[in-house]
């Protein structure tokens, strides 16, 4: 990430903190619903198959723009498969860039061409090593780690989602992060028990024994994105929800932190860092916010 990019996102951070701003400043558009995999942890593919139109992501992009939003997010489904009009999600974040998001990242499954140079941030899910990996997405452990290896750039953030099948692997996932290249960094959520795979959803004591071995980690020099002050909260689901600084968007629609607020109870069992995370940095907490300021600065 550019240092004046910070320095833009700290300003505008600090107004919302100290002004205690509900106005999103981390927005995210959907592109489409449609996925090349059946993952068994996933619960919102595949449910209309559209491919949303070229014109109505622009708008959807300026709108985010004008209510303040300068950190965007694309994903999917698989956003790598979305195409209209002769672009795809590459020339969508060059857009994005031009339009003045400061921090433009793509969140995919890694099995397609993902070589967004452009791009601050790549998030490719693995979800442990080989074995469990395949057991949750399918034959795709190797392709992914090949398209890793074949981008341009050094961008790209392992995004592992923690469950009962593949929490063992947290440190063999770490370990591949520091020695791949083009890879940055990694990222940890929980599993979110969407309908269908509540049988995947850690315990309070899983999820403690995973924070405690992520924290070993990071005192060892892993390069992992999470903030540490964040996880008593996550474990508990105690953080203050929803966090009004977080936009989703799709297809016309927004909601506010993201889809789960529509899912009864659901909410309440949140497995992503990132809302945590950011709860507490615009809720003041001083640890979060430094950590936050030290983590990005290194790792994006």
């Amino acid at each position: 990430m550019r240092v004046s990019s910070m320095l833009q996102l700290g300003l505008r951070s600090a107004g919302t903190i100290l002004l205690r701003k509900k106005e999103p400043l981390i927005g995210s558009i959907i592109l489409t619903d449609r996925c090349n995999l059946s993952c068994r942890h996933c619960a919102v593919n595949n449910i209309n198959g559209r491919i949303y139109p070229y014109s109505q992501i622009k708008s959807e992009m300026q709108s985010l723009y004008s209510q303040g939003v300068r950190i965007l997010i694309f994903y999917g489904g698989e956003p790598c498969l979305w195409r209209d009009e002769g672009r795809c999600v590459r020339d969508l974040v060059i857009e994005a860039k031009e339009m003045g998001f400061l921090l433009v990242n793509v969140i995919t499954n890694g099995t397609l061409s993902f070589d967004i140079p452009e791009a601050d941030l790549i998030l490719v899910s693995m979800d442990g090593e080989r074995e469990n990996h395949n057991h949750l997405r399918g034959d795709t452990y190797d392709s992914i780690l090949e398209n890793i290896t074949e981008a341009s750039a050094s961008n790209i953030c392992i995004y592992m989602a923690i469950n009962r099948i593949n929490q063992g692997d947290i440190e063999s996932v770490c370990r591949l992060a520091a020695g791949v290249e083009n890879v940055k960094s990694v990222s940890f959520n929980f599993h979110t028990p969407y309908p269908g795979t509540e049988y995947l959803k850690l315990s309070v004591e899983e999820k403690t024994e995973c924070c405690n071995r992520i924290e070993k980690l990071m005192d060892d020099g892993y390069p992992i994105l999470n903030l540490r002050a964040a996880f008593p909260y996550i474990i508990h689901n105690t953080y203050q929800t929803p966090c009004y600084q977080c936009v989703v968007v799709e297809d016309g629609r927004q909601w506010v932190c993201g889809r789960c607020i529509d899912i009864q109870g659901l909410c309440q069992e949140c497995g992503f860092f990132f809302p945590a995370e950011y709860s507490l940095v615009f809720g003041g907490n001083l640890k979060a916010i430094l950590e936050l300021g030290r983590r990005y600065l290194k790792h994006i």
